[in-house]
């Protein structure tokens, strides 16, 4: 076949697929254009999850005649005044959003600038169906922009088949709205789907903290701890839940870089090997970080889509970020999430009819009423210290001197051998002292580990392993880093490396993969993870065993020795395997378990 040229109407139709592959992606565009014009208000209506109908409608600095002829033409933009693209600070810049999306729908925009003599009167409207222009018309809106499109993908109906369900289509175009509200606090977000039904409504928030309570919900704002951290011009703010607020899927994790939401993998990575060791392998935590640096920086055009990007020093963002959120869960001691609360008080109550069960305990045919002055007194006298309301099984005795009005209360009895009972002065607190020894023990190691470094062992057979040449410089030159986790290692030839000593903790240790692995890991990040994380499993696995076993009887001054350390130990209010050490119930939500509220 003879090379020819394609027609342009395909060329277009091509580029818009990469541009605008779902309904989300449509509105992802509409929105961030018009955040770029200055809105502070933007509602957006969907039908049939997208498909039928997207509407994004803004009072942003709106179009002139010429600048709407100009807007639906391919690369024409007015955020790159420079055509500087080291230098981005628009989340639009390629002029590509609204030539794709018209490309492949039935397009249609009507704008209002604010000001010119021309404009006051009126504004314009302009149309794109299937690639094809017609020419701006006078119309009727006030100022800003409204942009619909209409029957998307119906230029490409091949694409119609890869779209899911109209409620999963909508769902990922409303999460994309979250992800942009979350960058923009100070714009006020409306989201409507079929039938008028209100999707999503954010007013303009004072904070970025408000706005991220109001997306996140209660259970974040009360169990999220605040990030701040700053390193070679890089600064990282955000608020990251406890590791007891977790989730079974990724997706509540945001990252927002110099305003632009993106999903990156090197979040992924950074988030998982700071919570590495309190939180489960199969248990992923909420946080909601923001990154600004240098534009120069970090790379935005990687893709058409600008849903990636790429820092020029990878290593030093996954420092900062894993550095950063291990400080802040240190820092929050011996918390847990208040959800942990919650499960356990459901734990406790009757289902109710609502799910096809019976309740098993009915409520009370007639409240009780209120006794008397005279009668509470007497029964208050009846029950005061050192009269009949003394405890005889050994309960009100503790045994020790601790206060309630610490955190963790005063230890009052062990149960079944493995629970701690400990009285606050709002409450009561329930210790898995397995659990809660277990972390004591393996922040003592990991600690003890910074201070001397780790055992070694001599190879009897020293291990010669062969990379690339490249690779194999890489990993010669962090031999001092890797020497501190007890892997000792030297140049051996131009293409190999001879290992002589490795890490005493780690029986049976593959060297050669784990070279590799190491070698994998400083040619993209930076840093040698695989070693690091294999030494702290190791000593997690070593703390667990070492821990204070279920069944074993404390004393009351070991059970109070227990909860003191607990208090002063960083991430305390979870074990190594991610489960929390403790349960805290307030003596309000007691009283509601016993009817007494």
């Amino acid at each position: 076949m003879p090379i020819r040229q394609l027609p342009s109407v395909v060329v277009n139709r091509i580029a818009a697929g990469e541009v605008i592959e779902r309904p989300a992606a449509a509105v992802k565009e509409l929105v961030e254009n018009a955040i770029d014009a200055g809105a502070t208000r933007i509602d957006i209506t969907l039908r049939e999850g997208g498909q039928a109908l997207i509407a994004v409608a803004d009072n942003g600095q709106g179009m002139s005649r010429d600048e709407l002829a100009l807007a639906v033409e391919r690369h024409c933009t007015s955020k790159l005044p420079d055509d500087d693209l080291l230098e981005i600070r628009m989340l639009g810049f390629r002029g590509e959003a609204l030539p794709s999306i018209g490309a492949v729908s039935r397009l249609r925009i009507v704008s209002r600038p604010p000001h010119g003599p021309e404009e006051a009167e009126s504004a314009w409207e302009i149309a794109v169906e299937g690639g094809v222009k017609h020419a701006p018309v006078p119309a009727a809106h006030p100022r800003g922009t409204r942009v619909e499109v209409r029957d998307l993908f119906f230029a490409t109906p091949a694409r119609l088949k890869f779209l899911k369900t109209a409620r999963s289509e909508r769902d990922q175009a409303v999460d994309t709205v979250r992800r942009l509200a979350m960058a923009c606090p100070g714009i006020a977000f409306t989201v409507t789907g079929d039938d008028e039904r209100v999707l999503l409504r954010l007013p303009a928030a004072p904070s970025r903290e408000a706005r991220l309570a109001a997306l996140l919900g209660r259970d974040f704002a009360e169990n999220s701890v605040p990030v701040t951290a700053e390193r070679q011009g890089f600064r990282l703010t955000g608020q990251i839940g406890l590791p007891t607020l977790n989730r079974g899927v990724a997706r509540d994790q945001y990252l927002v870089v110099n305003g632009r939401p993106v999903r990156d993998k090197l979040l992924v990575g950074a988030v998982r090997g700071a919570y590495q060791d309190v939180l489960a392998k199969d248990r992923h935590p909420v946080v909601a970080l923001f990154l600004d640096g240098p534009p120069g920086e970090i790379d935005v055009n990687v893709h058409p889509a600008k849903a990636e990007v790429r820092f020029r020093d990878a290593g030093l963002i996954r420092g900062l970020i894993v550095g950063a959120l291990r400080h802040a869960l240190e820092g929050a001691g011996q918390r847990s999430s208040s959800t942990v609360a919650d499960a356990a008080l459901a734990a406790f109550r009757p289902a109710g009819p609502g799910n096809g069960m019976v309740e098993t305990m009915p409520r009370f045919a007639f409240p009780p009423s209120a006794l008397p002055g005279e009668l509470a007194e007497a029964a208050n006298r009846f029950l005061g210290p050192g009269e009949a309301g003394s405890s005889e099984a050994g309960w009100g005795t503790p045994g020790a001197e601790a206060s309630p009005d610490l955190p963790l209360g005063a230890a009052r009895a062990q149960l079944h051998g493995t629970y701690i009972l400990a009285e606050t002065a709002a409450g009561i607190v329930l210790v898995d002292q397995h659990a809660a020894h277990e972390r004591l023990v393996y922040e003592r190691m990991k600690e003890a580990l910074a201070r001397n470094g780790v055992a070694r062992q001599i190879l009897l057979l020293p291990e010669i392993v062969e990379l690339d040449p490249a690779l194999a410089a890489r990993v010669a030159a962090r031999a001092d880093e890797l020497a501190q986790f007890g892997l000792v290692l030297e140049p051996f030839g131009a293409g190999a490396v001879i290992v002589r000593e490795v890490p005493a903790l780690v029986p049976g240790l593959d060297v050669k993969s784990l070279i590799r692995d190491l070698a994998d890991e400083i040619e993209e990040w930076g840093d040698a993870l695989a070693l690091q994380e294999r030494v702290e499993h190791v000593c997690g696995t070593l703390a667990c065993h070492s821990s204070v076993r279920a069944g074993r009887r404390l004393n009351p001054a070991e059970m109070d020795a227990l909860l003191r350390q607990m208090e002063a130990t960083p991430n305390s209010g979870q074990c190594n395997h991610g489960r929390p050490t403790y349960v805290s119930l307030a003596l309000s939500d007691i009283e509601r378990l016993f009817g007494r509220r």
